[in-house]
């Protein structure tokens, strides 16, 4: 398996090494040590979630706060996505910046979010399955997050406006400098 470090310091994209034959593929979706090895961190995954939505549902851009945050081990396993992280961790170099990434059933990738982002995705395929490991389990009261088309953030999602479905929640978010003006940071 192959670690990349995105331009985000400790978010890393994983691309495993595909063993293919006339029976099909094998390949090694995680291993404890190699990840620990390799991004310095042993995570201790407690939670697995997995959704499924279709072509231009945009998910996100969420997060959990405080003693609460997570970090996921985000990938597809049907169709195709583009996964976002933004880096909002206080006093980080690269605060406000983000990493978009395309996973797909096809390449195999996964993303490593560590604790301290915002994220989510796109649906660019005409459905996808995505499924996550967190290392902390979900909590309502720590829910926080940002609209995903906040102009300050300036995602790309590949996806036409006329086409994106967003929840209702996520229509509603806050923005980017409220999430900001709310942590005190600005």
């Amino acid at each position: 398996m192959k670690f990349q470090e995105t331009k985000l310091k400790g978010c890393f994209i994983l691309e495993p090494t595909i063993y293919e034959d006339e029976r099909g593929y094998f390949f090694e979706a995680f291993n404890d040590q190699k990840f620990e090895q390799i991004v310095g961190v042993k995570p201790p995954f407690v939670q697995d979630n997995q959704s499924q939505s279709q072509y231009g549902v945009v998910r996100g851009l969420h997060m959990q706060a405080g003693e609460y945050s997570q970090a996921k081990l985000v990938r597809v396993l049907e169709g195709k996505v583009l996964d976002v992280a933004v880096d909002v961790r206080p006093g980080s170099d690269t605060y406000g910046q983000s990493v978009a990434v395309e996973l797909s059933a096809e390449n195999k990738r996964q993303l490593y979010v560590p604790r301290g982002f915002l994220h989510g995705f796109s649906v660019l395929s005409e459905n996808a399955v995505f499924f996550y490991k967190c290392d902390n389990h979900y909590h309502q009261v720590a829910e926080d997050g940002v609209y995903p088309l906040d102009k300050t953030i300036g995602i790309d999602w590949q996806v036409p406006r006329e086409d994106m479905i967003l929840s209702k929640k996520d229509e509603e978010a806050q923005s980017f400098t409220a999430f900001k003006d709310k942590n005190g940071i600005g």
